[in-house]
């Protein structure tokens, strides 16, 4: 079965974040169907790619006819690039270095990938497919790629690992005795790799305390809806009611002048501005999708026609056209452009970019921006703060 065709369980492991910070949304969002963007369709296929390579090289499933004959047929693909087959190399490495290490001390560890792991005694119903499990006396190793590049995740704590991890226990736990687990995350695209390792005896505790009574609020469709970054995935984000509440909080703040307001109160606002507009941003997208596509109507609103560019209908004619009144190619055509960095890198590959082009690329200074101290970028220092240090140095 390919990735995109498996059927999500109602406490999924990959929505783990969302349904244990919010009980209530998984019932919630049984009444809004599924939805894929360009990102999550090029994930699918990052993975579907990285499963191939891995079945290719670290197991003896596929001859090697029919692995090239495979990965050819992927290649074809417009989704694609020579960059993606590199970061999904890097992937493939991490994953092979750990399945080596794992056979050096246990002769029999053997590797699973793409392998659905069942965890309904903690979570009813509850399963979900793990990219790569390695199973060794002693040991159980959980690897789980991340195509994406907006931010790192991290493996520590990690709700979605840890409940693969409590499947692979209810699994093989026959097979072998296990004492610990080890969880990985990689995201290729950010040269990000996150580790975790919990005792099994702990992870079963956490499976007790604290899954197994907020699944059970959460199959029953109950307990309290909270917002937060867990909602960035919900299918009823738009219309989530406790959502709106919690954005529509900050009414409270009069804005007649910003400087009335206490530097406390700006951080209080600063920290929510960024999940309003997020917020703001779903509310247009599902109003647009319900009026363009279902035909609904909200008061004071109606749907028009939005601006536009001009465009040739036929490229060639208007050329072609051009040349019969006697214009010169000079004016007919632009020079060629050479592509952009990211799409030059897709075509290269990220190595041979590096190699070639290393010394013709600079990255600038960006601009100064807000972020929260948790951020791991440098602090800046501001102008005000440069002239102080310099007034001081003159004083002293």
């Amino acid at each position: 079965m390919g990735h995109s065709e498996r059927a999500h369980a109602l406490l999924s492991a990959s929505g783990s974040k969302r349904w244990m910070n919010c009980p209530p949304s998984p019932r919630l969002e049984e009444q809004f169907p599924e939805s894929k963007s360009e990102d999550a369709i090029l994930g699918t296929f990052a993975h579907e790619l990285a499963e191939h390579l891995l079945r290719g090289n670290l197991t003896t499933e596929l001859k090697p006819s029919i692995y090239k004959k495979k990965l050819i047929e992927f290649q074809k693909n417009p989704l694609y690039s020579q960059s993606m087959l590199e970061y999904i190399e890097q992937y493939k490495t991490i994953v092979g270095e750990k399945y080596l290490t794992l056979k050096k001390d246990c002769k029999d560890a053997f590797i699973l990938l793409e392998q659905e792991l069942n965890y309904s005694s903690w979570a009813q119903d509850g399963s979900g497919t793990a990219d790569v499990v390695l199973i060794s006396e002693g040991v159980i190793e959980i690897v789980d790629l991340k195509y994406g590049q907006g931010v790192p995740v991290s493996a520590v704590g990690n709700p979605q690992m840890r409940l693969y991890a409590l499947g692979a226990i209810n699994e093989y736990s026959m097979l072998y005795d296990f004492d610990k687990v080890r969880m990985t995350i990689i995201q290729p695209r950010l040269d990000s790799v996150s580790e975790d390792e919990i005792t099994v005896q702990e992870l079963l505790e956490w499976g007790e305390t604290e899954v197994k009574p907020v699944a059970a609020l959460a199959f029953a469709g109950e307990g309290e809806y909270k917002s937060g970054d867990h909602c960035q995935f919900c299918r009823a984000k738009a219309v989530c009611r406790k959502r709106a509440e919690d954005n529509l909080e900050m009414a409270r703040y009069e804005f007649q002048n910003p400087n009335i307001l206490t530097h406390d109160e700006i951080a209080v606002i600063l920290e929510q501005a960024d999940a309003l507009q997020k917020w703001a941003k779903d509310i247009q997208e599902y109003a647009l999708d319900q009026a363009e596509n279902h035909g609904v109507k909200f008061p004071g609103w109606k749907l028009v026609e939005g601006r536009s560019n001009r465009k040739y209908t036929d490229k060639e004619a208007v050329a072609t056209k051009l040349k019969e009144e006697g214009y010169s190619t000079e004016v007919i055509y632009q020079p060629q452009e050479i592509w952009g960095i990211t799409d030059m890198e897709k075509k290269i590959g990220k190595k041979l970019f590096a190699d070639y082009l290393k010394d013709l690329v600079i990255k600038p200074a960006g601009k100064a921006t807000l972020a929260k101290e948790s951020d791991p970028r440098p602090e800046l220092s501001s102008v005000a703060s440069a002239v102080k240090d310099f007034d001081d140095d003159i004083l002293s």
